[in-house]
């Protein structure tokens, strides 16, 4: 497939690294210019390219972008072909991000990105740490394989988001439509926790709406008491243990 990904950070630039060498078409881009893209990003074949050009002639968008920059992109999204598949990996932390009313107010943050964006997205690889997704990929049928869940509303969408999870090294696990991804966001028991296929399902019907804030503000506390400042990611296994403790 023809991917653009709009964002790399450590998650856009361990799927730019991963899906190019699982032999598709990829295109990187950022807010900076391509000249700023590193050649570790572009080290499996990723071409560096500019936000319009990432958007045009591609079959899937992947949006590796803090929700600040979604109303930012959204023009070049609404342009492109509605048969296009929009992969959000996004999600909302107030300390970092600023407050969004809406969500603030209880809206589904996969909800108000799709919103914004004016078009149906899929939700994926937001509820695994960025140390998870570059170090723990592993084969199909690997014992212990981490699940990572996928929301979406259109089929052809969930199809798409599920197969490219799975190139990246993970069990792709349907996770149902946008406005139950709230059991995905930050503070629920199966975000970041590194879970199984079979662990997965309990996590997500566990997950308590009204407590998603405290939790997810209590682990940034612990982490950032841990590293020192918001901005460094601790190692992917103190992230698991923090979250784990918390949430589950």
């Amino acid at each position: 497939m023809k991917i653009g990904i709009v964002g790399i950070g450590h998650i856009g630039k361990s799927l730019a690294t991963k899906l190019s060498a699982a032999g598709h078409d990829v295109k990187v881009a950022n807010s900076r210019g391509p000249e700023t893209i590193g050649t570790d990003v572009l080290s499996s074949g990723a071409r560096a390219v500019t936000a319009q050009d990432a958007v045009s002639n591609v079959d899937v968008v992947i949006l590796s972008i803090p929700p600040t920059g979604i109303q930012k992109i959204a023009p070049l999204i609404r342009a492109i072909p509605e048969m296009n598949v929009v992969i959000d990996t996004s999600n909302y932390y107030p300390m970092r991000d600023g407050t969004i009313d809406a969500i603030e107010a209880g809206q589904v943050e996969s909800l108000w990105v799709s919103e914004q964006l004016g078009r149906p997205i899929v939700k994926a690889w937001n509820a695994i740490g960025s140390g998870s997704l570059a170090e723990k990929g592993s084969p199909s049928g690997t014992p212990e394989r981490i699940a990572i869940p996928v929301a979406a509303d259109r089929e052809d969408d969930r199809r798409v988001g599920m197969r490219l999870v799975e190139e990246t090294g993970f069990d792709a696990f349907d996770a149902g439509s946008l406005a139950e991804s709230w059991r995905q966001q930050p503070g629920a028991p199966g975000y970041c926790t590194d879970l199984t296929r079979e662990e997965m399902p309990g996590a997500l019907a566990a997950a308590d709406r009204a407590r998603l804030p405290r939790r997810r503000d209590l682990v940034v506390a612990v982490v950032q008491e841990r590293v020192g400042d918001s901005k460094t990611n601790p190692d992917a296994e103190f992230g698991v243990r923090v979250a784990r403790a918390i949430c589950l």
